[in-house]
């Protein structure tokens, strides 16, 4: 199957996606492509890459990604192919990739000169042409040599000790729920039976296994699909009403 998904910051309002799906189509009119998201925040590395995190694996192995976030910026080295975990990413090395997993990738290209062009649209004119001939059975090997490092950039990750697990918001969705960097893991393996997890002026001592579990504007948590601590209101917006956004504070406190 010729599978590429397709992210970036180009909105749904302008010419940008249909143009990269239309150079992608015009070499394989039997590509099949996945929108992942096209409404990121403009240059917001982070939020495209906690989505292409939660995400790729989904997709059957040898899915070609494509990722056009920040292919014209002064800190992108370049652009990009590599394989890791059995998925293939043809992008700018900007970074994205050592956010979305903490494995190395199996192979990395450096695309070579005869691939790129002088061009105010790379994501269309260099990225989208390489995806759609990865995608219909070319190697990443055919458009350039190893390389042998790639721009990594650190994400915030949440501290633990044995009294208490200190972690922040990463993403507010659409519904105004609040998740964190908090791993079920890591709680589970703290976790003495007795705790309070304190976010903004309020606290739950439980877990709820999804939404909707308590009374209409009273608070919950629970670990979602990512395995994510997940704050949320019943039929509220958290972010909005609890004064909360992106990178703020959530405790858990442990009682032995």
């Amino acid at each position: 199957m010729a599978l590429v998904t397709f992210l970036s910051d180009f909105g749904d309002q302008d010419y940008y996606v249909p143009a990269v799906k239309a150079k992608m189509l015009s070499i394989n009119p039997q590509l099949n492509i996945i929108d992942i998201c096209h409404k990121i925040e403009p240059f917001e590395i982070e939020h495209a890459a906690f989505l292409l995190k939660s995400v790729f694996r989904e997709f059957p192995k040898g899915t070609v990604h494509l990722v056009g976030i920040n292919t014209a910026d002064d800190l992108t080295q370049g652009y990009m192919g590599a394989k890791l975990e059995d998925h293939i990413f043809i992008c700018p090395n900007n970074g994205i990739l050592s956010l979305i997993t903490e494995q190395e990738p199996g192979i990395m290209v450096q695309f070579a000169d005869i691939h790129l062009q002088d061009t105010p649209f790379p994501t269309k004119d260099i990225l989208a042409p390489i995806a759609a001939k990865v995608a219909s059975g070319a190697a990443i090997h055919d458009f350039g040599g190893p390389l042998k490092g790639f721009r990594k950039l650190m994400s915030r990750q949440a501290k633990a000790t044995r009294e208490h697990i200190l972690g922040h918001v990463i993403r507010i969705d659409r519904y105004g729920n609040l998740i964190t960097n908090i791993q079920r893991e890591v709680f589970e393996k703290l976790n003495p039976g007795k705790f309070t997890i304190q976010f903004g002026r309020e606290s739950v001592q439980r877990l709820q296994k999804g939404y909707g579990q308590v009374e209409l504007g009273d608070p919950y948590a629970f670990f979602n699909s990512l395995n994510l601590l997940e704050i949320g209101i019943n039929h509220g917006h958290a972010g909005n009403l609890l004064g909360l956004k992106r990178d703020s504070v959530v405790y858990i406190n442990f009682e032995n």
